[in-house]
């Protein structure tokens, strides 16, 4: 367990491809397994078309990228892509029935060295590793979407995961130029997800409660919570499908982690998933990656003061339950999510007092899925 020099990653799709290309671009041999040829061709161009785009900037030469490309060996025999593998990346689909399928055909040819890892963003990952023959030596790793551009891997130990495990992956992270944040519990959403995920159900709460547009929200979002880009812009940008899957993962796991909104259940009924489909929250035109137009003068007709509630509510549990600290959360949050400013500034600004208040009059009104975490309290009587 002391290096890692091969790495397989197991499904060829849009994480899959990226994390064997961020492998290989660190000077890794990658098998880049999976169970059609078709899949992996697709993959395969779409990993040398990423590379010519670092060519185009300067940011590889030509070679450069031809032996980052060569380091990467696609495969659809599985017992030949885990020959001699240090890490074995799971990138399969989230439905825990075939995890649970490819993990029963791993166990037949897997060499007792390879540690195996999950980049599931929702299942448990004690569960997944029950699956398995190795719980000691099982981890989840997950990547944030494109692997390629965003710097944040959450590593997330099971129940009996060995500290050694923890160790050389987190090693591994840095070594590949990512910046790793130690989820040190396994629960529902882990850190990002449990922030990112509620406030999308929450702007929909906002949006029929307090009777204002999408783009009023959104403005204020961007302008006076520092996002990238507004919550539902942001949810459109990541999935729909995405977003009910985990949804409906953290839900079944912890009542308390999400206030699931029935609207967000029908867009993904109706496959209306967001840029993808081109409908989501926003209708949208063409193929390409388009922009919602928020504005200044938007956000000064919204107070997001309840949205900020809710993300500090649950970066409160997080804390207050040992998951990770409130610098591991900042870090998570700016790497993940691209907030410009520490979330706890946010929340300051807003005042611990409003947004305590505010909580107790949205419990009040609608239930208990509000109730402040013992962290804001105490938070508020320093």
């Amino acid at each position: 367990m002391s290096s890692i020099n091969k790495v397989t990653v197991l499904g060829s799709g849009v994480m899959g491809h990226g994390i064997a290309q961020v492998c290989a671009m660190a000077g890794y041999s990658v098998a880049l397994r999976d169970i059609e040829q078709s899949f992996l061709d697709k993959a395969m161009d779409k990993i040398k078309w990423s590379l010519s785009k670092l060519v185009e900037k300067n940011k590889l030469s030509h070679s450069d990228a031809d032996r980052i490309f060569h380091r990467i060996i696609p495969l659809i025999d599985l017992e030949q892509a885990l020959k001699n593998t240090d890490l074995l990346i799971e990138a399969v689909p989230e439905e825990m029935n075939l995890k649970k399928t490819v993990y029963d055909e791993i166990g037949k040819y897997a060499e007792s060295k390879t540690v195996y890892a999950s980049n599931t963003s929702t299942l448990p990952i004690t569960e997944i590793a029950a699956l398995t023959d190795r719980s000691e030596r099982f981890i989840g790793l997950h990547f944030f979407n494109p692997p390629q551009l965003m710097p944040l891997v959450e590593v997330i130990p099971g129940e009996t995961t060995k500290q050694s495990t923890i160790d050389m992956v987190s090693d591994f992270i840095l070594r590949i130029n990512k910046l790793p944040v130690l989820c040190r519990k396994d629960v529902a959403g882990f850190i990002v997800n449990r922030i990112f995920i509620p406030l999308v159900h929450e702007a929909v709460y906002c949006k029929n409660r307090d009777d204002v547009s999408m783009t009023q929200i959104d403005s204020a979002v961007k302008f006076k919570m520092a996002f990238p880009m507004g919550i539902f812009e942001l949810a459109d940008y990541t999935g729909l499908d995405v977003i009910h899957k985990a949804t409906s993962e953290m839900y079944s796991r912890d009542k308390k982690v999400v206030n699931p909104h029935p609207d967000i259940k029908k867009l993904f009924d109706e496959h209306n998933l967001g840029q993808k489909t081109g409908k989501g929250f926003y209708d949208y035109k063409g193929g390409k990656y388009e922009r919602i137009t928020l504005t200044e003068e938007q956000a000064q007709t919204y107070d997001p003061i309840k949205l900020v509630a809710v993300a500090a509510n649950n970066a409160a549990w997080i804390i207050s339950n040992g998951v990770c600290d409130v610098q591991d959360l900042e870090k998570a949050l700016i790497l993940g999510m691209g907030i410009k400013v520490e979330l706890f500034k946010t929340i300051e600004k807003f005042g611990i007092d409003n947004i305590v208040r505010t909580l107790m009059n949205l419990r009040d009104k609608y239930g208990s899925f509000y109730e402040p975490d013992r962290y804001l309290l105490s938070y508020n009587s320093q």
